[in-house]
């Protein structure tokens, strides 16, 4: 009986550790905050990113208010659980940004480029999104991303 106890908790203890250790490996960014790849593909090749992910009301209503500017290869990833025309704004957002919209399978519907520090002024998808990425103002320039364009993650379903 000892034994099979001993057994038990040996089991439980192992499970917790590899657990752990499971949960370590996954990118974090410099505040802690878990991130997961996200690849955009362009006339230019395939690019790849780590990103935040936004998927319930309070995240998405943060974003990236208060933040500094994000690295080459950052970004966050809105998840909406249905496709609408959506629109976006930079209130208390410090760095320009460029917000890409993305349909159900992944194809960038619209990019808004440069999007001015601070305003309040609403930045329509143009179109149908269920899902809104938002990178260092430039970079969807920089990798030649156009609507049309693939982004690959496990959200989308292609």
């Amino acid at each position: 009986m000892l034994s099979r106890r001993l057994l038990i908790v040996g089991t439980l203890a192992l499970g917790l550790v590899l657990s752990a250790c499971a949960r370590s490996s996954a990118p974090v960014d410099e505040a802690g905050r878990p991130l997961e790849a996200l690849k955009i593909v362009t006339a230019s090749g395939e690019h790849d990113f780590l990103v935040e992910i936004a998927d319930d009301e309070p995240e998405r209503e943060r974003g990236l208010m208060f933040r500094p500017p994000l690295a080459d290869d950052r970004g966050m990833l809105f998840q909406f659980p249905d496709s609408a025309e959506r629109s976006f704004w930079m209130r208390n957002t410090p760095s320009s940004l460029d917000i890409l919209y993305i349909d159900p399978t992944g194809s960038i519907v619209s990019i808004a480029h440069h999007a001015t520090p601070y305003s309040e002024a609403p930045l329509p998808s143009n179109g149908a999104a269920n899902g809104v990425l938002e990178l260092r103002a430039g970079r969807a320039e920089e990798i030649g991303a156009k609507a049309g364009d693939k982004v690959v993650h496990p959200f989308f379903r292609p």
